[in-house]
Parts: structure tokens; sequence; C-alpha cells
């Protein structure tokens, strides 16, 4: 039970943080593009969840190198 308590604990900090990360994301499209590039709309907050989620699966570094 203990180990299904930590479990749990890592994805609910995991989901938070995602949600705390995306807030600049959200804030920068919407004050930034937005007004600079026409045809770009506002996004919501779950949007730039998403696109932060999106751009860390595609950008994310292994870690891994080979020489």
């Amino acid at each position: 039970m203990e180990l299904f308590n930590k479990i749990i604990g890592v994805i609910v900090l995991a989901i938070i943080l995602g949600l705390i990360l995306s807030l600049p994301i959200w804030l920068l499209w919407n004050s930034c593009l937005v007004p600079a590039i026409d045809g770009v709309h506002e996004i919501t907050w779950m949007q730039a969840w998403g696109l932060n989620i999106l751009c860390t699966g595609l950008f994310k570094e292994t870690g891994v190198y080979k020489k």
C-alpha cells in the first residue's frame, strides 16, 4: 500500500509540475505571438500544457551518447 501511495504521489506531482511549467508557455504565446503574427489565435492553459507535453516528448534528450 505504501508503494501505491508513492506512485500516486509521483503522478500527482508530475501533473502539478507540468501545469506550472506550462504557464509561461501560455502567457508568452498569448502576449507575444498573437499580436506579432496574423492568423495565430490565443490558446488556453490546457492547450499550452499539451504543447509542453508534445515538445518534451519530441525534443527531450535521452542522455545516451555514443562516441
